[in-house]
């Protein structure tokens, strides 16, 4: 049995590694170019599948597997045909269904908060709250148990809580702020005034735009 496995496993390599340019050929002669080498690997999985069918003989082998590369190409017509069809019933939907004007910025403080939940927690809630799904199911497609995603929709919930009580952040300041100085500089009795020119800052800018720094030792 295992020689036989060895002797199909190596006929199939042998076959792949002589038809494969032929068989990229096929492929781009009737897919998108962008799929040719898709579904060149699609052959080959489907062809490794039926390892122990790989017939004896060169001619046979390819032929084989220009056989499964036909069916690759069908199926591929037919997934296209699915799509198509599918789209258009979907704008058509979209045509038909009335629509809820919202303003751009609805619920935007919701889903920066959101964002700023662990991963695992945020997919949970965006599960729930926007597709609709309960608990139960949303751990099926999490691909966790109930009692998980219980525990982490409670924690998940109380930092949507605290996120959504907390202040909006204050803009960051960038650039340089106007400083008055408060106190006098001690000029250097060593050093020359050439360099050293003091502007009246406190004629120019108005009291609300001076800070007081006097309290910070130089």
């Amino acid at each position: 049995m295992r020689a036989r496995n060895r002797n199909s496993a190596e006929r199939l390599t042998e076959a792949l590694t002589a038809t494969s340019p032929d068989l990229l050929r096929y492929f781009q002669r009737r897919l998108p170019i962008d799929d040719a080498a898709d579904g060149l690997a699609e052959l080959m999985l489907a062809a490794w599948r039926r390892v122990d069918s790989t017939p004896p003989g060169a001619e046979q082998s390819r032929m084989w597997l220009f056989g499964i590369a036909r069916h690759v190409i069908t199926n591929a017509a037919r997934s296209e045909h699915r799509r198509r069809n599918l789209t258009e019933r979907f704008r058509e939907v979209l045509r038909t269904s009335p629509t809820e004007g919202r303003p751009a910025d609805d619920g935007a403080d919701v889903r920066d908060a959101i964002g700023r939940l662990s991963p695992a927690q945020a997919e949970l809630v965006r599960l729930i709250h926007w597709d609709g799904f309960a608990i139960t199911e949303a751990a099926q497609i999490l691909n966790i148990s109930p009692s998980t995603a219980r525990t982490r929709y409670q924690r998940a919930r109380t930092d949507l809580k605290t996120a959504l009580s907390e202040p909006a952040p204050a803009p960051e300041v960038t650039g340089h702020l106007p400083i008055t100085l408060a106190r006098p500089i001690a000029a250097d009795p060593g050093a020359t005034t050439s360099h050293r020119t003091i502007r009246p800052v406190d004629k120019i800018l108005p009291p609300s735009q001076r800070i007081d720094i006097s309290a910070y030792p130089f």
